[in-house]
């Protein structure tokens, strides 16, 4: 008998070792999340809606998959949308290039040509953890490791929603490095009946679930695939902007995938979301990695228990459908975009449809007002003045033909002449000018054909140019690509302190997933040009070349929120949308999180806000969302610092409006602006409110 009692005691103690350890000390009940360990099990339930839920049953056994059970209830009974996954992430390592150009700003980097070798991310249940973060619960796996990343693999739940994003959150030590991720879901068995996604024409698709069905790279819309199962389905798909590093083009290079064996490293059958290691075939500068940088290589998981097409229907949501939602007050305006329509449609003799693929898409996305930027590398902006003239009245007539009541298409063009680096112009009206002038040539003439034409030679034509016709200038792209240096080198110029230079373009150049925000690069840019004493901005740039249907246009995508209560008629001029522009009366946006009264004081972006001699201010922000908000930043300047106040928002549920009133204090200050960002790295971010005493 003490034989048998010695051997219960030591098995006992065996697995007792066995299990895995589980903090719970920064868990709060009160969150509305219920935790429940059950020895190497650990449940994980919170609120959907007011009279729904969902629940994750995970399995820190070694030998079992991960997820044990993934349920939400529906009509208050619990259904098993999907058992026995794994979560699965493959790992992409590359050199970066941080000698040749601009250190980790680059863009000029073919990092797909170079060496480099790809891992399956290992899970080692070592230890386990569970946070509450606001409103969201983060449980937290250890360890992860591939090559020479390591970290640990965060699962985050959202309360208001059956929204789960699950990261392998890593870093290196190793100095230029540059990565890609694929990642998903995987089962040895048969969890789904069924794997569903959108076509590009935006049509239900599927195939029945085959356990031996070789991996497939799929092309869908919305960037998501679905598997689904007999009580549900399990949509799975990467946070919309952050996940997409900045390419030329915005093609469909298939983002996610289906089957087993995929990239011969995950040998289970899975879903999952997935990289194009070529891009585009032009410069592929992949994701940045600093040492020591926290790389969340992640996607979202959303749980429901309809069928794949309603499913999706609530992934869009988060997204306005891939569309920017309308604010009253408000005109969306998106810039510089190389369609080359005249060169390679009009002038070349082609077809002219009375409603181009192009338009389509802007006009499918919300788009009000589009900036082009015609003429990159494809005309003749020097002449032959016979040439020049042609190429300038078709797009002038092109824009006019294609210009609506509720759509404004608007000339626009890169000299990249004259001022240094890339830039841009914007006129108010068609502008007909030539990027060349000879000593015996005045700087405007009157042609019995064309009107008005304009010869620039140099900066100060440039800049006589913008004021005779009340245009505008900016840096595109600033500090990187063709624009590595600039603004900087030019701050002192003429041209530059002048009203008619605007400022500079943001784009989520470069990307880095341990940023939590997109493009700090131009973030950063405003703050010193604010520090510099100038009344510049930042207007959104999209940057991109082919605008077709089928095209991921939307995770490339940015928009302003204009000031404007109508669009201006096309033939009577569009200077109101300048004026906005020059005056700051817009806000920036990726589209999820927008930010329609933004004051100081009582005055708006644009405006000087008189402070009181305590500095006591009062920042307040109207903002409507759709992920969970994460954090506002309130950045101000004093002509030398900048200086940054995080304002926690992770008590936010998803799908809100609320107005903030902000209490700081800025006293000496010359000038305040403000950012949102969201649980999935989108966000907006305001014009400044100039200071005064």
């Amino acid at each position: 008998m003490k034989k048998l009692t010695l051997l219960i005691a030591l098995l006992t103690s065996s697995v007792t070792l066995a299990q895995t350890p589980i903090d719970l000390s920064g868990y709060q009940k009160k969150s509305g999340t219920n935790v429940v360990r059950q020895k190497n099990s650990l449940e994980v339930s919170w609120p959907t809606t007011a009279q729904e839920k969902a629940r994750l049953i995970l399995n820190l056994d070694p030998a079992q998959p991960l997820f044990t059970s993934l349920q939400v209830t529906k009509q208050g009974a619990w259904k098993e949308i999907a058992s026995a996954l794994d979560p699965a992430f493959v790992l992409t390592i590359g050199k970066r290039d941080l000698i040749s150009q601009n250190g980790w700003n680059i863009f000029f980097d073919k990092t797909n040509k170079k060496p480099h070798q790809s891992y399956a991310v290992e899970l080692t249940k070592r230890s386990a953890s569970v946070q509450t973060v606001g409103s969201r619960t983060v449980i937290r796996v250890g360890d992860v490791q591939a090559a020479t990343f390591s970290g640990a693999l965060e699962i985050t739940v959202y309360t208001g929603t059956p929204l789960v994003n699950v990261a392998a959150v890593m870093a290196t030590e190793v100095d230029s490095t540059a990565i890609l991720y694929d990642a998903g879901l995987v089962t040895k068995k048969p969890v789904w009946n069924r794997i569903a996604w959108s076509d590009t024409e935006n049509q239900m698709q599927g195939v029945p679930a085959d356990l031996n069905q070789l991996n497939k790279a799929q092309a869908v819309k919305y960037r998501t695939i679905i598997g689904q199962s007999q009580a549900g389905s399990l949509a799975v798909f990467p946070a919309p902007h952050q996940y997409f590093y900045p390419l030329d083009e915005a093609f469909n290079l298939d983002f996610t995938w289906y089957g087993k064996n995929y990239r011969s490293l995950v040998p289970e059958f899975g879903i999952g979301i997935r990289q194009d290691l070529m891009g585009d075939k032009r410069w592929v500068p992949w994701v940045n990695a600093p040492p020591k940088t926290q790389q969340r290589l992640n996607f979202f998981c959303l749980l429901s228990a309809d069928q794949p097409a309603p499913a999706l229907e609530a992934v869009k949501k988060f997204t306005h459908g891939d569309s920017y939602k309308p604010v009253p007050g408000y005109k969306t305006m998106s810039s510089h975009f190389h369609n080359e329509f005249v060169m390679n449609v009009i002038l070349a003799g082609k077809p002219v449809p009375e409603n181009p693929n192009f338009v389509k898409v802007f006009k499918n996305a919300g788009v009000n007002i589009v900036h082009l930027a015609e003429f990159h590398y494809t005309a003749h902006p020097k002449g032959p003045d016979s040439l020049r003239l042609r190429e300038m009245k078709a797009l002038h007539d092109m824009c006019q033909r294609y210009s609506t009541a509720d759509f404004l298409l608007l000339p626009g063009e890169e000299p990249n002449e004259f001022f240094g680096g890339h830039w841009l112009s914007f006129f108010p009206r068609p502008v007909t000018w030539i990027m060349d002038r000879k000593a015996d040539k005045p700087f405007v003439t009157d042609d019995p054909q064309y009107g008005k034409v304009y010869r620039v030679g140099d900066k100060t034509d440039m800049l006589n140019l913008l004021k005779a016709e009340n245009g505008l200038a900016w840096t595109a792209h600033a500090r990187t690509k063709g624009s590595t240096g600039y603004p900087d080198k030019y701050k002192e110029e003429a041209f530059f302190t002048s009203d008619h230079f605007f400022g500079a373009a943001w784009k989520n150049i470069p990307a880095d997933l341990s940023e939590p925000r997109l493009s700090r690069r131009v973030l950063d840019l405003m703050d010193d040009m604010a520090n510099w004493g100038h009344k510049k901005h930042a207007i959104a740039e999209a940057d991109i070349f082919t605008m077709e249907p089928e095209n991921e246009t939307y995770a490339h995508l940015n928009v302003n929120y204009l000031q404007l209560d109508r669009l201006p008629d096309y033939k009577q001029g569009w200077q109101p949308v300048l004026d906005a522009m020059r005056q700051g009366k817009f806000f920036v946006s990726t589209g999820e999180v927008l930010l329609p009264i933004f004051t100081v004081n009582g005055k708006g972006a644009g405006e000087t806000a008189t402070l009181p001699g305590n500095g006591e201010t009062t920042v307040t922000l109207a903002v409507d969302w759709t992920y969970p908000l994460t954090f506002a930043e309130i950045i101000s300047g004093d002509g030398k610092q900048v200086f940054r106040e995080r304002i926690d928002l992770t008590n936010t549920l998803p799908f809100g409006k609320q107005t903030f009133a902000f209490k700081t204090n800025l006293k000496n200050r010359k000038w305040v602006r403000v950012e949102v960002w969201d649980a999935a790295v989108n966000g907006a971010f305001t014009q400044q409110v100039w200071l005064a005493d």
